[in-house]
């Protein structure tokens, strides 16, 4: 401890500005950008809680700070040497209580001399270019245990150190994006969590923390839209986590079916494309069902038990996984009634980033929100306005939505009020309700204003994203150039 009077050589992080309060320099965005968002918008409160220091983070005064080790905790780098010189004898005689730490995972010590009541160790990945995937999945897995185990242990502020060192070869701008992003989307999630997050950093990494910081943490609107150009094609999922396309499983209901031709494959060819292995041949009574259903034999009643029972699985999914991150999106709500009494959805297709978020996810979320809605007549009402090609949903992901959910969905929905559409979007909806979803062609309704749309659902029924309402004022409606302005009746 310092002497009695002595000026402590502690950093309090209380002392240290935000990442908000310094200073921004950005171009002016011109009319065609203001409608470009990036996949990690501007968000004062998250970047309130973003701290950029350079110094030694066993010097933090925080609730916690973070220790980049090797699987034996016994590494032998500047960081970790210096957390062992402050904290003083007794942390290296828990850390051999701990029998070591392997790569990705986190566990927590006490402080004991530090200014910091915890330490968080972690063991970063040796990287070889080889093994990229791996190695990125394993610092995903270092950061993300770091914030898990802080918000377990209700810790306030944190200090992070850079978790890859010199001798385990990652590269620095790598890491870097991997470690602001998936900070970033804990923040999102679990905010409330975390008051204050330190990145400490040396003279070299501070220059890259600088130039990244802005891409996962813009401070403005400009700097949002000037920083999207130099995000990384991949960006991970809504987690953070790298994305491994090739590691998506999936589970079928039919999985020796082939995708592309399984509507003209009989069980003969199913077998094949399984194996011919034994155990690939073994039947039991589901698979005898699944060989009626191919060669068209079960009845219409069995058929739509066995819808029934799919369905249930994905219901059952959608109630015990943590879909938090797709409610924040706020693109499904419950709004009022229309004229007819009947429930309202809105959807809002600005609000869905297709490209980024997990969209079987999405799926679950839809049917965890319309299960109990759909047991009586409702209509939804899809804001196309100022989406882009971000936000499209794809026709593939339609129509599976369509095959999956209870025959409630179709039989109850009475009407789609597609608002702000465009002539790429008509188009697209009549060769989707002609040819793939037929059923569904006499309810789908183009609305080219809300006035229009009035005429179906009274205004004070509708919650509007105040953009919709923006666009909708702005734009000089023209019937000659448009759909004729009629009343929409059921």
């Amino acid at each position: 401890m310092d002497p009695l009077g002595a000026p402590s050589h502690f950093v309090d992080i209380d002392s240290l500005p935000v990442w908000a309060d310094q200073l921004v320099t950005s171009q002016p965005v011109g009319e065609k950008q203001v409608d470009v968002h990036s996949p990690f918008p501007c968000r004062k409160d998250i970047n309130a809680k973003i701290i950029l220091w350079r110094g030694d983070v066993a010097l933090l005064n925080c609730t916690a700070i973070v220790n980049t080790s090797n699987e034996a905790l016994a590494d032998k780098n500047p960081v970790s040497e210096s957390i062992y010189m402050h904290a003083g004898p007794d942390l290296r005689a828990e850390l051999q209580k701990l029998k070591g730490c392997r790569t990705g995972e986190a566990k927590l010590t006490k402080g004991y001399n530090l200014a910091a009541r915890f330490i968080i160790h972690t063991v970063g990945p040796k990287y070889k270019s080889r093994y990229r995937t791996a190695a990125e999945s394993s610092l995903y897995s270092c950061y993300r245990n770091i914030l898990q185990l802080a918000m377990e242990h209700a810790i306030a502020s944190i200090g992070f150190c850079v978790i890859n060192t010199v001798k385990r070869g990652y590269p620095l701008a790598d890491a870097t994006h991997i470690a602001l992003r998936t900070v970033r989307r804990f923040l999102e999630v679990h905010g409330e969590a975390l008051e204050k997050v330190v990145f400490a950093v040396s003279d070299v990494e501070e220059a890259v923390y600088q130039k990244m910081l802005p891409l996962y943490f813009p401070r403005s609107l400009e700097e949002e839209i000037q920083s999207l150009a130099f995000l990384p094609a991949d960006i991970g999922n809504a987690q953070g986590e790298p994305v491994v396309p090739e590691r998506q499983i999936r589970i079928s209901e039919k999985p020796g079916v082939s995708e592309d031709n399984s509507d003209e494959e009989g069980l003969e060819a199913d077998l094949s494309f399984i194996g011919s292995h034994a155990f690939a041949r073994m039947e039991g009574d589901v698979d005898k069902q699944r060989r009626l259903i191919l060669q068209g034999q079960l009845s219409e009643a069995a058929l739509q038990k066995q819808h029934q029972r799919n369905y249930n699985r994905w219901l059952c999914r959608a109630r015990a996984e943590d879909l938090s991150d797709i409610a924040s999106l706020k693109a499904l709500y419950q709004t009022g009634v229309d004229n007819c009494g009947r429930t309202v959805m809105a959807v809002v297709g600005r609000n869905i980033p297709v490209t980024i978020i997990d969209m079987e996810k999405a799926l679950l979320y839809f049917i965890h929100v319309m299960d109990h809605i759909v047991v009586k007549e409702y209509v939804i009402v899809y804001f196309h306005t100022l989406t882009n090609a971000y936000n499209h949903l794809d026709s593939d992901f339609l129509k599976k939505l369509f095959d999956i959910v209870d025959f409630k969905y179709k039989r109850n929905l009475k009407a789609l009020y597609f608002v702000h559409p465009t002539f790429r979007s008509k188009v697209s909806t009549w060769f989707f309700t002609t040819f793939t979803i037929s059923s569904l062609k006499d309810k789908v309704h183009h609305v080219e204003n809300l006035q229009q749309l009035f005429t179906a659902i009274p205004p004070e029924q509708i919650d509007f994203p105040p953009f919709v309402l923006e666009y909708d004022t702005r734009v000089d409606w023209q019937p000659s150039l448009g759909s004729p302005a009629t009343h929409i009746t059921f």
